[in-house]
């Protein structure tokens, strides 16, 4: 009986392990002998996604989908894979070593070369048509293409292979440009606006350029922004990247410089101290503080650029100094310090759309020293961003208060429909408005022949700037550099109701100078002058032209025929149709469009038979 029982489940467990056997050499033989050769249908199983493009403020395209060839092989189908790999080898311009390693080793389905270049599918269907090589394909696939190249790479960023954001706004609004896909669907993603107008950021980028090769620094950052709106106009970063070929490019020459690099401002800076210290009372416009070419209440002394004697607010920050700035700092105390530049944005980042923002780097005062408030006031031992100080000094444009810089102006759906408009974003009243305009005032000076950035200035134009030079901490030392700097300047125009903010901040300059109003300050300067050209802001003295928007074009009354001719000046050809009616007049017309001359004369006696000669321009 039990060798009974026992026999039974032998043969149960024999049947079972036959099955299971069966199951897996017909499995084996269907792929081997009945799978579609490219090996590939699964790819195209999942719905199509059609990736929505970016463009600039005004619709034109700095992001946009394209469809490009994929090659593929299939192991199980490759009758000779020494000849094939050799084939796309020279097709495709691969490594030889590392595609024979990919053939010998793959058993089943992998890509060749991924989103292939135009000339390389032409070349690719050629050798297909020409070769038998099993097991190759081509299959297509979506990409991205970046008809602008270089031009504002930072901000739109890059998707990937896979066309997944990872860079940039592509990064950032992935989901909005790029919906999930649905099996047996096309999807279509938003289009996406930006603030960026393309021909200003052309413009901004070959002056930034210009000032890289002439100053030989590791980076330049280039900002315009609408002072009322916060609109980011133009953001250059140079060195910058093509998106179209990603990894020909160092992750030194990706890095988003304006918002994610913080770094210690100089004496821009000064123009935030200066406005706090006046709204918290700590100081007036008139108050006097001494300079001696130093400022003497700490050890050591912290030095100026010069001996300045007696300087007030406005001269603080026209001569740069820092005895003076270090002693207003004395005015106030730390905590309402800090709690004034905490509210103008600096310690925290502006929320603009990229990963990885940086907050600077700004202490809290229980971990000041003696030092640290009056080498704040100087615009040192704090590490703000290039976007932090455009947002502060949005401030001052505003009557004291505060808006959020925007690099997207609206979300449209693949259908036309506006989805989401971004609008003017006010953070917070910072100063007062008398505190506001008290400064653009001071700063209007720091322009004029003896202030730091009379190199910013442009004729016939109001502008309100400051420089700052600031020296970097040597990583290896943990002091300050007596090499590395960062040069910048800030301005904003026109002086009395700005409309733009610009900034530049050029960093570790190994060019002929090192100072922000040497280097940063033309550049500034000639931005200036392109923005106000390009955006048609009016200078003094030129001539403006009241119009109400309405041309008025008065018709001529019909040509009448009587005693004597007419005066046809300015009448177009088809009006002169009645000269036919005179009797036997021999009419000859020369030239197109409108009558400039004739002959005879207006008012000569008609008769009959006469020859009349009309000239037209």
């Amino acid at each position: 009986m039990i060798e009974k029982q026992r026999l039974t489940r032998f043969i149960i467990f024999a049947i079972l392990t036959a099955m299971v056997i069966v199951f897996v050499v017909w499995r084996y033989t269907a792929i081997m002998l009945f799978s579609s050769s490219d090996g590939a249908a699964q790819h195209r199983t999942q719905g199509i996604v059609e990736r929505g493009p970016i463009l600039d403020r005004d619709g034109r395209i700095l992001a946009i989908q394209t469809q490009l060839d994929t090659v593929t092989a299939w192991m199980p189908s490759v009758s000779d894979p020494e000849k094939t790999y050799n084939s796309l080898v020279r097709v495709l311009d691969l490594d030889k070593e590392e595609l024979q390693s990919k053939f010998e080793t793959r058993s089943g389905f992998f890509y060749v070369k991924r989103k292939i270049s135009r000339s390389e599918s032409r070349s690719m269907q050629e050798l297909l048509s020409t070769e038998d090589l099993k097991g190759i394909s081509l299959i297509p696939e979506y990409g991205r293409a970046y008809p602008e190249k270089k031009l504002a790479s930072h901000v739109v960023g890059y998707a990937g292979t896979d066309n997944v954001g990872l860079l940039g706004i592509e990064y950032t609004y992935d989901k909005i440009l790029y919906p999930p896909p649905e099996p047996g669907r096309t999807r279509y993603g938003n289009q996406l606006f930006l603030t960026i107008d393309v021909n200003l950021q052309h413009i901004l980028e070959e002056l930034a350029t210009e000032s890289f090769e002439e100053n030989k620094p590791e980076s330049i950052t280039l900002i315009a922004a609408e002072a009322k709106t916060g609109e980011i106009l133009a953001y250059v970063s140079i060195p910058g990247f093509d998106p179209n070929t990603f990894s020909d490019f160092s992750p030194q020459e990706r890095v988003n410089v304006p918002a994610t690099t913080a770094y210690e401002p100089g004496s821009v800076f000064k123009v935030f101290s200066i406005a706090s210290f006046l709204e918290l009372g700590g100081i007036a416009p008139e108050t006097t503080f001494f300079c001696g070419g130093s400022y003497d209440n700490v050890e050591p002394h912290i030095n100026c650029l010069g001996y300045h004697g007696l300087v007030n607010a406005e001269e603080i920050l026209k001569k740069s100094c820092n005895a003076g700035a270090g002693y207003a700092s004395e005015t106030v105390t730390e905590e309402d310090f800090y709690s004034l530049l905490t509210a103008f944005g600096f310690g925290t980042e502006t929320g603009i759309p990229f990963p990885g923002e940086t907050n600077g780097i700004f202490r809290n005062p229980q971990n000041w020293s003696e030092r640290t408030k009056p080498t704040i006031a100087m615009g040192q031992e704090i590490s703000v961003s290039a976007l932090q100080i455009i947002q502060a000094a949005s401030t001052f444009a505003n009557d004291g208060v505060m808006l959020r810089p925007m690099l997207v102006k609206k979300i449209v759906s693949p259908e036309g429909k506006t989805l989401q408009e971004f609008q003017r974003e006010p953070v917070r009243q910072v100063v007062s408005s008398h505190v506001a305009r008290e400064i653009l005032m001071m700063m209007e000076s720091v322009t004029q022949s003896d202030g730091t950035a009379h190199r910013a200035a442009v004729e016939g134009m109001r502008i309100s700037a400051k420089t700052g030079t600031a020296q970097l901490i040597d990583p290896s030392t943990g002091k300050y550099s007596e090499e590395d700097y960062v040069a910048s300047c800030l301005a904003l125009f026109p002086s009395d109701d700005p409309r733009i903010i610009l900034y530049a901040a050029i960093h570790k300059p190994k060019g002929p100078s090192t100072f922000g109003g040497r280097i940063a300050a033309p550049l500034v300067g000639k931005a200036a002058e392109e923005v106000i050209r390009h955006l048609g802001i009016p200078r003094e003295g030129d001539r403006q032209i009241d119009h109400p928007g309405r041309v008025q074009i008065n018709v001529p009354s019909p040509l009448r025929i009587t005693d004597t001719l007419p005066d046809l000046t300015g009448r177009p050809k088809r009006d002169l149709l009645p000269l036919y009616k005179i009797p036997g007049a021999v009419i000859e017309i020369r030239g197109e469009g409108w009558v400039s001359g004739q002959s005879p004369a207006p008012g000569t006696p008609i008769r009959e038979g006469m020859h009349i000669v009309v000239e037209l321009e």
